[in-house]
């Protein structure tokens, strides 16, 4: 007898099974800019879930930028980077980011999944090694399997360690080090100093993915390297502009040579339609701004270790936290589902994290901050978990 393919989607019923429950989470319909303040269904929500960590998507310069640049060259480019779609704002915004960062040159794709999709498939081929930590992104996962040839080697979240024991394993075959600068649901930074010691011992290369560290870390907040004072030794630069860059598209930098082959090596690149002009106008404008006010690191920074200070002191398990992302180890799935609604139902929007995307028994609440938290805002929050942690016994009464 055959099997419809489609059985699968009809015996999927976890979402439905949490929309009976009352505390359904996911794909929430907002009606508003995304800023510290949002709203959902005409009720306000404060916002600690956002990446927009700069505060910039909503600030009105690059609200201008993006219009204007929409006037200039229409709402698309009307194919792929590789073809047509190639106009002088993207490679004005690409030597921006590579002057930024310290590298030599830069593409711009169209999306930051696509980004790394584009350039990990297409720098390890047959007989090469990517050596990734176990907690990277999904997308770096993503463009690993995509490789035609090339073996995936993992090793325990930032255990220095077990990087070596992999290293020692391929040492006679080439390798490419592949690691988040900040980890998504950990928060915490990878260890890039000792990463770039076996690199040079090992003779391998080193990718760093600065989705979360842009605008976070390092002068001008250029990232994790810069943050070390070791951005000559990274070889490759992967950051999305979806983040502080108050807009969407991902760029990868690094030698000339390493992006002209990527350029035309990358399938994500090279068959996706190229980024809108309103996108990059905006990424144009964040960059300066990014630049230009230092202050909103600094007042991020300050606003996440307080808030990190805060949650440690009501008696939350921040984790592994040393950024914006401090991730609340509830454990239990179910108690994070409640604990969100209740959280919702208060004014407070987070993200409740679960099995398969953290282990299980390891449930997380993530929240995230940003430069433009008021006071009241932070205090309004800190207000919220203490009561609810205390009502669902996560905190001590």
């Amino acid at each position: 007898m055959s099997v419809d393919i489609f059985d699968k989607c009809k015996e999927f019923h976890i979402a439905n099974d949490l929309k009976k429950a009352g505390v359904y989470p996911y794909f929430q319909r907002v009606e508003s800019a995304q800023g510290p303040e949002i709203t959902i269904d005409g009720k306000k929500k404060i916002v600690v879930c956002s990446n927009n960590y700069l505060g910039l998507a909503n600030h009105p310069k690059v609200i201008e930028a993006s219009c204007a640049a929409a006037k200039q060259y229409g709402t698309s480019g009307t194919g792929s980077r590789f073809l047509n779609g190639t106009n002088d704002l993207h490679e004005k915004v690409e030597r921006k980011f590579a002057k930024l960062i310290g590298k030599e040159d830069a593409i711009l794709f169209t999306t930051g999944h696509q980004s790394n999709l584009g350039a990990l498939s297409a720098l390890i081929g047959k007989g090469e090694v990517f050596i990734t930590d176990k907690l990277d992104h999904a997308s770096i996962m993503d463009g690993c399997r995509l490789s035609l040839g090339g073996e995936l080697a993992r090793f325990r979240h930032n255990n220095m360690g077990d990087l070596e024991r992999q290293l020692q394993r391929y040492e006679d075959k080439g390798k490419l080090i592949v690691v988040d600068g900040i980890f998504s649901m950990e928060g915490d930074i990878t260890n890039l100093p000792e990463i770039v010691k076996l690199a040079k011992k090992y003779n391998a290369r080193v990718y760093v993915d600065e989705a979360h560290s842009l605008g976070v870390l390092g002068e001008n907040g250029a990232g994790t390297g810069p943050h070390f004072g070791l951005q000559k030794d990274v070889d490759v630069v992967m950051a999305t502009a979806s983040k502080s860059l108050a807009s969407i598209g991902g760029f990868i930098a690094g030698d000339k040579v390493i992006v002209d082959y990527i350029k035309h090596s990358a399938r994500s690149l090279i068959f996706t339609a190229s980024l809108p002009p309103a996108c990059v106008g905006a990424i144009d404008m964040a960059i300066d701004l990014m630049i230009a006010e230092p202050e909103r690191r600094k007042t991020l920074l300050k606003t996440s270790q307080k808030m990190k200070d805060e949650f440690q002191r009501m008696g939350y398990d921040t984790n592994l936290a040393q950024s914006p992302i401090i991730p609340l180890t509830i454990g239990d799935d179910k108690i994070v589902f409640q604990m969100w609604k209740m959280l919702f139902d208060e004014g407070i929007f987070t993200s409740p994290v679960v099995t398969p995307a953290v282990p299980e028994g390891q449930a997380i609440i993530r929240t995230s901050f940003m430069a433009t938290h008021t006071d009241d805002h932070l205090n309004l929050i800190l207000e919220k978990f203490r009561k609810i942690g205390k009502e669902l016994g996560v905190i001590k009464g």
